[in-house]
């Protein structure tokens, strides 16, 4: 454990005094698989796939604000989906357009959840996010996390029906507009998905903030058993036929993750646990103080053992 602990030292040691490096970086990698992502699934304008076209936008965008690779993102998509189905791309348009009043309004600084839920769902592990956010976000981070849910909904979808999308008759404007609303309206999986994870966020930070002991593993525990039995009653009440052997593996490996995330955000030492007591005019205050694990890195020491002369 101690060995651990002065990984975990060294490694912030090393984000601090490098983060002028390591953010830009982080940013990259962020935008750069997220147009991947993009791109293997509804990549119809062929154009935006090229990969320095790709390469370029990351950059660009590893010296921007967060958001912005949000609103890349979200044209990218359009713009690929305008080379599918002009109607198409005007309906995901305006469902982006709502999606971003509602995240700008409420949720501003969540924008690593919305690029990085599609992502975990592509990698079929996406109840990582709501367990994560439950823990570093706030009840508001559940609007993120859904936009970024609808997101992937809506690229599968697309993906999907690609074929029917593009065959339907130019002149046939208003019955493709309806057939793409219809489709996305009626996904109950993806509603199925926002409930529950908004659900097991709520839930997570609820029981994380309360003043007991190991809080943040009872928050894990409970949230990912109540989003698998979210998930497991509304397969069972719509019938969506969802994997739930997928479900419970995904779940595992998410709190797994998080178990790895707790490590480095959250690891106290109950066993030193404190309580005072005081007061003022006003009120009495009770407090329960809990020591952060902590560990000087030890500093490394080189010998140089010259050779004797003769």
């Amino acid at each position: 454990m101690t060995n651990l602990l002065v990984i975990k030292e060294r490694l912030i040691n090393i984000y601090v005094k490098f983060e002028i490096y390591i953010t830009p970086c982080i940013k990259f990698l962020t935008a750069l698989i997220t147009l991947l992502v993009i791109n293997g699934n509804i990549g119809y304008m062929y154009r935006l796939k090229n990969p320095a076209l790709v390469v370029i936008i990351a950059l660009l965008c590893s010296f921007l604000p967060c958001n912005l690779i949000i609103v890349f993102a979200a044209a990218y998509v359009v713009l690929h989906l305008y080379a599918l189905s002009m109607e198409c791309a005007v309906v995901i348009l305006a469902v982006f357009i709502l999606m971003f009043v509602l995240y700008f309004r409420f949720s501003p600084k969540d924008s690593i959840a919305v690029l990085l839920t599609p992502v975990c769902f592509a990698l079929k592990i996406p109840y990582v996010m709501p367990l994560t956010m439950g823990f570093i976000g706030s009840p508001m981070s559940a609007i993120s996390v859904g936009c970024g849910t609808v997101v992937y909904y809506i690229l599968r979808y697309v993906k999907s029906n690609s074929t029917q999308l593009g065959n339907m008759d130019a002149d046939s404007a208003a019955a493709k507009f309806k057939f793409v609303v219809d489709n996305i309206m009626k996904d109950n999986t993806m509603f199925l998905m926002v409930a529950a994870f908004a659900v097991t966020i709520v839930a997570v930070y609820v029981i994380k903030r309360l003043s007991i002991n190991h809080s943040w593993k009872i928050a894990l525990g409970v949230g990912a058993v109540l989003d698998v039995m979210i998930i497991f009653i509304g397969d069972l009440s719509l019938d969506i036929n969802a994997n739930l052997g997928v479900t419970i593996l995904g779940t595992i490996v998410s709190v797994l993750l998080v178990i790895v995330l707790q490590f480095f955000v959250f690891n106290v030492d109950y066993s030193r646990t404190e309580y005072v007591q005081f007061e003022d005019d006003e009120y009495y205050y009770y407090v329960k103080a809990v020591p952060k694990i902590s560990v000087s890195t030890p500093e490394v020491k080189v010998k140089r053992i010259n050779p004797q002369r003769r």
